[in-house]
């Protein structure tokens, strides 16, 4: 095992260990599907302390080389046929960007750092291959892959770090993108890309340098929306196992309903469905911080939002484009405000209007979307508070 290469399932071992361990592995079944597939490359956008992490470490665990059959014999992904096909049978490159990125830190800098402590691991898995250039991450695996025939995966936590660290720095920001990109697109050694952060991949216009990911956001989840967060069922349980009041946990930390469906192409005419958009199941998610702490302690209050200041959500509502601060106030009361997601940048500088801070905030946890009523509203007390 290697810090970046194969770096094992001790932390996800850990999460399973704990006290309160809501079981997700079953979401690894969708991710065998799309494997060494064109849709391989996968996007995972959610607000912070939704289990990003936790997710990136159950894969590192499952995919990488070793041995964890054991720990995932006893979790959901057990009870499907063929569970475990890729069961310890990839390479794993594991990254957590905010460790490379740092305000101080130049772009360029940060990535040769990054690229020189992978190839160190991966040089020490294959100390026989014949290397090109070990300064160079792309180069050395193929180099790899051209040897052994070694597929990777790899897993790319905190990937918009740079956005939120740097978030001005503009030549940065398309130098990073530009480096993931040719690390990743069209590249035989990929047998899955999986990157988790808060915002969704980065705009410019409306088109993206990473458009071969598919997206699973806050917006639109798609075939992942169980497990954005905890379900319903699965706090309903939780209440019910440590005698808590589940109607309290609803009112404080329900209010994120999200669709397992594929929206429709832009321009698609579904108006003729009565408006509809085609059939869906929807899932209302909770935020996990909360509910744990709230289960735990047996204390309803607000969890979530203490890990952030009040000045980073401030800041954005302050900016007032377009009459926000009413269209805020209209939702703290209970209201809902019409918002059009189509021109958000998925940064967190680049705000052309109201809706594109609206946008923000729904990719932040700040707010819930209503994908067939085009509506943004506050979605439980712990926001609203």
């Amino acid at each position: 095992m290697g810090t970046y290469l194969n770096p094992g399932h001790g932390k996800f071992e850990e999460t399973t260990y704990s006290e309160i361990f809501v079981d997700k592995s079953d979401m690894i079944i969708y991710l065998n599907s799309v494997v060494r597939t064109e849709q391989k490359y996968v996007s995972v956008s959610r607000p912070r302390r939704f289990g990003k992490s936790i997710a990136a470490n159950m894969l590192c665990a499952y995919y990488g080389k070793g041995d964890s059959r054991e720990l995932f014999s006893g979790l959901k992904i057990s009870e499907h046929d063929g569970w475990d096909k890729y069961l310890n049978h990839f390479d794993v490159i594991r990254i957590v960007m905010t460790d490379f990125i740092k305000t101080e830190v130049s772009v360029s800098d940060a990535l040769s750092k990054m690229q020189k402590l992978v190839v160190r691991d991966i040089k020490k898995q294959y100390p026989d291959v014949d290397y090109f250039d070990t300064d160079d991450l792309i180069q050395s695996l193929s180099d790899v892959y051209a040897e052994k025939a070694t597929p990777f995966v790899i897993v790319i936590d905190e990937w918009d770090a740079l956005f939120r660290v740097r978030k001005d720095d503009r030549d940065g920001q398309k130098l990073y993108l530009d480096f993931l990109r040719d690390w990743l697109k069209d590249k035989e050694y990929v047998a899955l890309a999986y990157m988790t952060g808060i915002l969704p991949i980065k705009k410019y216009g409306k088109h993206s340098a990473l458009n071969m990911f598919d997206e699973y956001s806050m917006i639109a989840p798609m075939q992942l929306a169980p497990y954005t967060g905890f379900t319903e069922d699965e706090v309903s349980e939780l209440c019910q196992s440590y005698g808590r009041d589940f109607l309290a946990f609803k009112e404080w930390y329900d209010g994120y309903v999200v669709s397992d469906v594929i929206p429709p192409d832009p321009g698609y005419e579904y108006q003729k469905n009565a408006g509809k958009i085609p059939d869906q199941k929807r899932y209302s998610i909770y935020s996990p911080l909360s509910v744990v702490k709230a289960v735990s302690t047996g204390i309803i209050q607000n969890y979530w939002n203490k890990t952030e200041t009040y000045e980073a959500l401030a800041e954005y509502i302050r900016m007032n484009l377009d009459g926000l601060k009413d269209a805020v106030a209209l939702m703290m009361d209970g209201g809902r405000v019409k918002v059009d997601i189509s021109t958000y940048q998925n940064d967190m500088s680049t705000f052309r209007g109201r809706d594109d801070v609206l946008s923000l905030l729904i990719n932040l946890g700040y707010l819930s979307y209503d994908l067939e009523a085009k509506e943004v509203f506050i979605p439980n007390k712990e926001i609203l508070d």
